[in-house]
């Protein structure tokens, strides 16, 4: 029996790397015990956001390259993004400007930038990269994407020709911009954003009313930063003739979405795609007889590009038994089984308060698909 393992992080708990050995402990344990053979492909997976790198790279035999960057509030840190065999480089906005990288006083969107990211790519792009995936969930910023920009050799000027400082409320004195110093490797380079994120740049569904409280803005700072965005895209339509106000996934990452767009010629597509395409998930599924799934949560929110809806989607084109293992089962999960997941289970085998869940996590993981698996394995005798 083949078994293929496509876990995402429990997050707070698990990464992908440890889910995906857990899972395949518990079903060792499943075939010792029932005297079965079993050849496990693991992988390790994401939908874009934190842990992706980890993720992808150990899936695909790549590498991780830490690299030195600013934090959002331009603190030196060490970073990483990652580099696959086949030369394209992966990176997560978070690891350079991801709110995980604050402390809850330190969460000010009007003055965090994306600079980090952009050194990312800069290093990337220096050690030969000419495709890069870029990541952008987790963002602690909402600068629309000009700390990137200006790692890049990007500059923002007002009425003087003084460059802005960083963080978006400097936005409000853009006058126009200069891409006379934009690094010239970024010309030869393809760009892809691995998003879920559907919302515009502004208005009532847009980066900074969606997203701005998790990073610590108020309500006077929201109509700033939302009214500071728009005028970002007016100066890009005036002297880069390039529309982002109105653009789907363009308010991703505080704006980071329309940046790319505009400052980069990336193109966005859905997080879980771009992953399971470079794990190259479809063939290594095709002779499989089980797969199994799962994150820390699965409620009626996973059809919105959730790994293990993507995984199910999948899945189902090709008739394969889905067992999705999961930290708690939210409302409306059963919407799913009509998306390519076959069951659900939950790892929790006893009332516990979420601090006790978390560090039990991996254990719980491995205890419960223990048990599924001695199950299917003796239906199988």
């Amino acid at each position: 029996m083949k078994i293929v393992i496509a876990m995402d992080s429990f997050k707070e708990s698990i990464s992908s790397v440890e889910a995906v050995t857990a899972v395949a402990r518990g079903i060792r344990n499943a075939a010792l015990y029932n005297k079965k053979d079993v050849i496990i492909d693991k992988i390790p997976i994401a939908d874009g956001g934190e842990g992706t790198v980890e993720s992808i790279t150990s899936s695909t035999g790549g590498k991780i390259v830490p690299t030195e960057v600013l934090d959002p509030l331009g603190r030196k840190i060490t970073s990483f993004f990652g580099i696959l065999p086949n030369n394209t480089a992966i990176i997560e906005m978070a690891a350079a400007s991801g709110l995980n990288l604050l402390k809850a006083e330190e969460r000010n969107p009007l003055y965090t930038t994306t600079y980090g990211t952009g050194q990312l790519i800069k290093s990337a792009l220096e050690l030969g990269c000419r495709k890069i995936i870029i990541g952008i969930g987790g963002s602690a910023t909402n600068d629309g994407g000009m700390g990137m920009a200006q790692a890049l050799g990007v500059r923002f000027l007002n009425t003087n020709d003084n460059e802005l400082k960083f963080g978006g409320i400097h936005l409000a004195s853009l006058a126009r911009i200069d891409l006379a110093n934009l690094y010239y490797k970024v010309n030869e380079a393809e760009f892809i954003v691995a998003s879920d994120v559907t919302n515009p740049l502004c208005g009532p569904t847009g980066a900074t009313r969606i997203y701005g409280p998790q990073k610590g803005a108020d309500e006077r700072m929201i109509i700033t930063l939302d009214n500071n965005l728009a005028h970002l895209a007016k100066i890009i339509k005036q002297d880069l003739q390039k529309e982002v106000l109105h653009i789907s996934g363009g308010g991703a990452a505080g704006g980071l979405g329309a940046g790319l767009i505009a400052f980069l010629d990336a193109k966005i597509h859905k997080g879980i795609d771009v992953i399971m395409e470079l794990v190259d998930f479809k063939k290594r599924i095709y002779d499989a007889d089980i797969i199994v799934t799962g994150e820390g949560s699965i409620d009626s929110q996973t059809i919105y590009g959730k790994v293990p809806f993507g995984i199910g989607e999948v899945a189902k084109k090709q008739d394969k038994i889905v067992i999705c293992i999961c930290g708690t089962l939210g409302k409306n999960h059963e919407a799913l089984y009509d998306l390519g997941l076959t069951s659900f289970f939950s790892i929790l085998n006893k009332p516990m308060n979420l601090q006790k869940a978390l560090q039990e996590g991996p254990a719980l993981l491995v205890k419960e698909t223990e048990n599924i698996f001695r199950l299917i394995f003796a239906l199988m005798t």
